[in-house]
């Protein structure tokens, strides 16, 4: 565990896909505290009707919290995007030593009502995205790792359950999550030898963000879920753990926290109280 006043993160560069919102932008805020480099890799250039946020007010609250900030209009899709916002963070920043795969589109519509156009949404920002992102940064993973900088690489899908039930009730969706976590499981094989920490964190109940509002299940989800400040704290002692022993995880937020001595987790339900809060999917 960091020692309090401590700032383990200060100086390091963090590149993550999305976070112009929600628990990307959260888990961004608790590097920045720490006086993290980020590079931003989002599309969101304009505000969006039905939700908060831009890249720009994200680099915005960044800077605030002591982040040096790179904003990279982008899209994680597209190999030349990716590339060119790893070559602007390395001629920045100096390099790279996180990446965070946090980018990801969700419906989980059944197999006959998804368009194939979702289904190539999901795949190409959640899947390939990562695996790109996480692609174009190793030669920079490496160099962190001989420098004794503790790289990481944290995406954020779940763990690999093969329950039936959750490719059954939404099989796009749980391909592209899954997809994710083949990237870890293995990145932390392929990369055992080199030094670099890759990890998936997953939460066990909803968290309270636009998207589980608006896509999800609307103010009564919200009510039964947690604050996404549970995922940036677990990810922040994830992000910090030593990466030549920590790898191949499947993490899930409360674990994390359990295992540094953290079990009161009142403090992130959106609702105080002893109410059943939803348990998230594939759990």
């Amino acid at each position: 565990m960091t020692e309090p006043g401590s700032k383990p993160l200060a100086g390091r560069t963090l590149i993550m896909s999305g976070g112009s919102r929600g628990i990307g932008l959260e888990i961004a805020k608790r590097a920045a505290a720490d006086g993290a480099n980020i590079t931003l890799i989002a599309k969101t250039d304009q505000p969006h009707p039905k939700l908060p946020g831009t890249i720009h007010t994200a680099a915005a609250e960044l800077e605030e919290a002591g982040g040096q900030v790179l904003p990279f209009v982008g899209d994680v899709r597209i190999d030349e995007s990716v590339a060119e916002a790893v070559r602007q963070t390395v001629e920045r920043f100096g390099g790279i030593d996180i990446v965070v795969n946090n980018a990801s589109a969700i419906d989980l519509s059944n197999t006959d009502a998804l368009s194939m156009k979702k289904y190539d949404l999901m795949q190409d920002i959640n899947c390939r995205g990562s695996f790109l992102l996480s692609k174009l940064s190793l030669p920079y993973l490496r160099e962190s790792a001989k420098a004794g900088r503790n790289p990481h690489i944290l995406t954020l899908s779940p763990p690999l359950n093969l329950d039936p039930k959750w490719a059954g009730a939404s099989l796009g969706y749980t391909i592209a999550k899954y997809g994710m976590s083949l990237t870890t499981l293995g990145l932390a094989e392929e990369l055992k030898n080199d030094g670099i920490g890759v990890n998936s964190l997953w939460p066990r109940t909803t968290i309270a963000t636009a998207a589980v509002r608006n896509l999800l299940g609307g103010d009564q989800m919200i009510a039964t879920s947690r604050t996404p400040d549970i995922y940036a704290d677990s990810a922040y002692l994830v992000l910090t753990s030593p990466a030549e022993k920590t790898t191949g995880n499947f993490f899930i937020d409360d674990e994390v926290l359990a295992a540094h001595g953290i079990t009161d987790l009142d403090k992130y339900r959106v609702v105080p109280g002893d109410a059943e809060l939803t348990t998230d999917l594939f759990l």
